[in-house]
């Protein structure tokens, strides 16, 4: 092994195309060395990048990319893909403002082929790419990389299964780190993957079919079957080869000797679709993070050393923590509460309900669209489910919401966490229309926490509806540092409140800008505009008559709301319209996200390019009154 460092070599895979495969090992250690400090300096997905360490230099070692495509599925693996692919000057700006995304984009490299970040979305990619590159006319390879826990999604299974009816030339790697590098994935399963990788295996498998192919139907059937079975007996590859693709391994994905030749045998294959099925290790290769029972899956800034992360200064509670808590509490009263999370446990603080009711929470894995239908079947079994899911993994599920929840009026809880911006996870992680696609839906309850505290009520606000579904949304991160119930009290349903009285400017906050609005309001107060900050709490049913009191009592509305158009500005601006306040002279103007994907930076960064800090409401009542903010006087035309 060279004793000069080989990654200072490597700026692009061509680089290291140029080595010789004896060099490979050493560049893998240090890949792995670089991608532990990078992210300890800006925290991110750690573990399952250490664990495709080798897979990914043997892939850019025997694939000519970015002319060969190669898609990391969810993307958050593919931090050493972005050292090795251009980028390890800027791998230090991870996940920060203006520096790189934590998942693969489109428009951050060539090498990312296609933009990641939720799970299983790979093979449908990878086999468009495939028969647009087979309706070119052209020879390049398409590699799909997707992880064991992303196939337990449909969508993998509905790509895999049109992948091996079409026959297109296409190659899965299945990343299996869910099992450890057991003895059937040593030296006999690697010959074994080796041989029936290679040519010769292939081209004496295919000669066996066309001569049984000339015997009467029974026989031909028995000796395909019989070769199926034979090879699935020692690989386990029958249920892929059920789908149409030809299976190789199990191999040890960390094993080099192992993988360059079966990865080189799969490259110069000519026909069909095929899977490579890999072991590998999550966390592997960093101490603190192969022995944590999350292999350090997320983390934040840590010591390298010791692994120990940095730890929050604020003693406000997150609100991750405090619906659990309160889920918990309710459940304890009431035993027909169970909860269901699609493999986000510890994201949604379920882990936590789980620790003291395990029958009566349930983990479907990552399967949003039968997590919403599994818990409308226990509504209708008469128990009381709350669905806690990401809102941004709920959109994957929202014909379930409509059809088998919404319209059959069955009483699904939706926790929605990561309403809103979300910082460092950026765009494909914001859950900014959760609002517009819920509110939208006849029967719905749709609430959103002020604060931490307004959370623990909405909680057991949720457990006391039975009549018809609801939903209470709630972000990420730490709340406020507010006063903290012993227990929630439900709520009036449809019912806001008035937090401050004022007498020309209204504030209506739907949501956890509450805290802004009131710093708005004090800033109001030094130009003399006496503002009313109230929360509406509700969505839906929007409560009109404080809607409606606001507009009669002061000069300008404003509604804020973290969510895109078509939320609850909308709502309300229809409940005046209808009740024709509009043609009063009343200023009525409306707060959302604006029209645009926001890239990843602090929430508080975000917040203010969205307009949704307190400066941006101050701005906005100026605008509405047609004065200058920063003067306070009249604009002259």
């Amino acid at each position: 092994m060279s004793k000069t460092p080989l990654l200072d070599t490597i700026r692009i895979p061509q680089d290291l195309r140029r080595l010789e495969e004896r060099h490979l090992r050493q560049v893998a250690d240090e890949l792995r060395r670089e991608t532990i400090d990078a992210v300890a300096v800006t925290g991110g997905h750690l573990g399952a990048g250490l664990g495709v360490v080798e897979l990914t230099v043997a892939l850019h070692y025997v694939f000519n990319t970015p002319a060969d495509r190669l898609i990391w599925d969810v993307g958050h693996q593919a931090y050493p893909h972005k050292i090795l692919t251009g980028r390890r000057d800027r791998i230090r700006t991870l996940r920060q403002g203006g520096g790189l995304s934590g998942f693969t984009k489109r428009s951050e490299s060539a090498y990312d082929p296609f933009g990641a970040a939720h799970s299983s979305t790979s093979i449908s990619a990878g086999l468009g790419m495939a028969v647009a590159r087979d309706l070119d006319g052209k020879p390049h390879n398409i590699v799909c990389v997707i992880g064991d826990g992303a196939m337990s999604a449909g969508m993998a299974y509905e790509a895999m299964n049109n992948a091996g009816a079409m026959n297109s030339r296409l190659i899965v790697i299945l990343n299996d780190n869910d099992m450890s590098i057991a003895p059937p994935v040593g030296a006999m399963s690697a010959y074994l993957a080796r041989l029936i990788s290679g040519k010769t295996y292939r081209s004496l498998r295919e000669i066996g079919k066309q001569l049984a192919r000339k015997l009467p139907k029974f026989f031909e059937r028995s000796a395909l079957r019989a070769e199926e079975y034979a090879r699935g007996f020692w690989t386990g590859g029958t249920l892929f080869e059920e789908l149409g693709f030809y299976y190789v391994g199990p191999i040890d994905g960390h094993n080099l000797d192992h993988l360059l030749p079966v990865l080189k045998n799969v490259r110069d294959t000519e026909t069909g679709p095929i899977l490579v099925h890999v072991v590998t290790q999550k966390g592997k290769g960093y101490g603190p993070a192969e022995i944590s029972a999350d292999k350090y899956h997320g983390v934040v800034k840590f010591d390298v050393a010791t692994g120990a992360q940095a730890k929050s200064k604020s003693n406000a509670p997150v609100y991750t923590t405090v619906f659990a808590n309160s889920l918990i509490r309710e459940a304890r009263k009431d035993d027909r509460i169970v909860a269901v999370t699609a493999a986000m446990p510890s994201g949604t603080g379920l882990d936590l309900f789980a620790k003291e009711f395990p029958s009566r929470c349930f983990d479907v894995g990552i399967a949003e669209q039968h997590a919403v239908t599994f818990a409308a079947g226990l509504a209708a079994g008469g128990y009381k489910p709350f669905a806690a899911i990401y809102s941004t993994f709920l959109q994957r599920a929202y014909d379930q919401v409509v059809h088998d929840v919404a319209i059959q009026s069955l009483p699904v809880r939706f926790a929605i966490d990561r309403a809103g911006l979300v910082g460092a996870d950026g765009p494909t992680h914001a859950g900014s229309f959760d609002i517009a696609y819920l509110g939208c839906l006849p029967g719905f309850v749709v609430m959103a926490a002020a604060d931490e505290a307004d959370l623990v009520h909405m909680v057991a606000t949720a457990a006391a509806i039975d009549d018809r579904p609801s939903a209470v949304r709630f972000p990420r991160g730490e709340g406020i540092g507010v006063t903290m119930p012993e227990a929630g009290i439900p709520l009036e349903i449809g019912k806001g409140r008035i937090l401050r009285e004022g007498g020309k400017i209204a504030l209506l906050n739907f949501g956890a800008r509450l805290s802004e609005c009131l710093k708005a309001a004090d800033e109001l107060a030094g130009f003399g505009l006496s503002t009313t900050v109230a929360d509406a709490r509700f969505a839906k049913p929007l409560d009109t008559d404080l809607v409606l009191r606001l507009a009669r009592e002061h000069e300008v509305l404003v509604t804020i709301e973290e969510g895109s158009i078509g939320g609850f500005g909308t709502y309300v601006m229809h409940a005046l319209a209808e009740n024709g306040v509009l043609d009063s002279g009343l200023k009525v103007r409306v707060m959302v996200l604006p029209d645009l994907f926001i890239d990843h930076d602090s929430p508080a960064a975000m917040y203010a390019k969205a307009g949704l800090d307190a400066k941006g409401i101050v701005t906005k009542v100026f605008e509405a009154l047609g004065k200058d903010r920063a003067s306070g006087t009249i604009r002259l035309a």
